[in-house]
């Protein structure tokens, strides 16, 4: 069974006649039903998510990683084309594309003309594997790491995501992909009051961060906020560079933070989880509060330790809106199975994204990611200069 696909109109480009200039036509392609769904109220009639893409079969006899960076420098040059395509989607899937390694995946995701995006605080490990190419996420194959909106417990997040697959696992490793606006349009209809709250107080959130790894695949002290520590600076230096990180935020009395005895930092942050989408100014439930409350549902204490989540005036979220959200997540999403070589996008405002478990040894899924920052930040919804999204200041 699959499902009714809307077909976006994609035509061959013929830029010049120098071969450094050949381009390919994308065609948009049915995936099946476990793996692609049509999309409810607030979206258009008949999209769905992902919008999957391939190379026309006249394409692949001049299918180059060049031809396909020439195709989409130009599109999105003409009219931001992808960038339209993931604003009313959520996610794009790309497939049968020249993409073998980190570096034609990072020359891929610097086609689209976004900008980098620098992490700070960030929860788990990510080396550098090429320009703006790092592991999606080291933790354990045994762990699901349930649907979220990527960096919700800080301020600062990315507006676009990449996602490759240079290893696909025989059983399992999927990509769950749900949507944003209508988890809130489902969320303001079957819980008004949950709703309401997020609105009127947001939520604290408070990340600790500790001088050794919490759990494995998790980050350290220095990887979050110490990228201009030297090994020679005293602890007063080394708290002063890590402090300097945090006002980085940009959010003055809305973020604040402490030290432990221990070394480590607690940094609590008063943030937006109901922003609006830029274009179109529908809301959106920018958040991990579902996966959040999974984690403590199956007991994963080191993970639950690290990020702890109340409403904005310090008061507890009922569970039952955390397990409400949590089951119209199940109810929206889809789990993409992976084949290799695939490259996901998700515009982060309006889609969320997780991982599922597999069967096999850990290096038996490869999944490479790449974060990026749009031209603009989400809206703010709620009440309050708490509620207004910021870019993080330069350093």
């Amino acid at each position: 069974m699959t499902t009714t696909i809307e077909h976006p109109k994609l035509q061959t480009l013929h830029l010049s006649d120098s071969p450094s200039q050949t381009t390919i036509s994308l065609e948009p392609f049915n995936l099946p039903a476990s793996n692609q769904r049509t999309l409810g109220p607030p979206h258009p009639p008949n999209t769905v998510i992902p919008l999957a893409l391939r190379p026309t079969p006249e394409s692949t006899k001049t299918l180059t990683l060049d031809a396909v960076t020439n195709t989409i420098k130009t599109l999105q040059a003409r009219d931001k084309t992808f960038t339209k395509h993931l604003a009313k989607h959520g996610t794009l899937l790309f497939r049968n594309l020249p993409i073998h390694n980190a570096h034609d995946f990072s020359t891929f995701a610097h086609a689209f003309g976004y900008k980098p995006h620098e992490i700070i605080g960030i929860v788990v490990d990510r080396p550098l594997l090429a320009p703006n190419v790092a592991p999606a996420n080291e933790a354990p194959s045994s762990v699901q790491i349930y649907n979220h909106n990527e960096s919700p417990q800080v301020p600062h997040a990315p507006e676009y995501i990449f996602f490759y697959n240079f290893r696909a696992p025989a059983k399992g490793g999927e990509t769950p992909i749900s949507s944003s606006l209508e988890l809130f349009h489902r969320a303001q209809r079957e819980i008004p009051e949950f709703i309401d709250d997020l609105a009127e107080k947001g939520i604290l959130s408070t990340v600790t961060y500790t001088p050794e790894k919490q759990y494995e695949g998790s980050s350290t002290l220095r990887q979050a906020f110490g990228k201009e520590i030297d090994d020679s600076d005293d602890e007063e230096t080394r708290r002063g560079k890590i402090e300097a990180q945090i006002r980085r935020y940009g959010r003055g009395k809305y973020t604040n933070w402490q030290w432990r005895e221990d070394g480590a930092v607690v940094v609590t942050h008063r943030l937006p989880v109901i922003r609006t989408q830029v274009g179109t100014n529908l809301p959106t439930l920018f958040t991990g509060l579902a996966a959040y409350w999974r984690r403590v549902q199956a007991n994963d204490e080191a993970r639950s330790n690290v990020t702890r989540q109340l409403f904005g005036d310090g008061s507890p979220i009922p569970e039952r809106y955390l397990e409400r959200l949590a089951e119209i997540t199940d109810e929206i999403r889809v789990l993409h199975k992976w084949e290799e070589g695939d490259v996901l996008v998700f515009d982060n405002i309006v889609a969320q994204h997780g991982r599922e478990p597999w069967e096999g040894k850990q290096g038996e899924r490869v999944v490479l990611a790449s974060l990026w920052d749009g031209e603009s930040v989400p809206g703010g919804y709620g009440f309050g200069e708490w509620a207004q999204v910021v870019q993080a200041i330069d350093g």
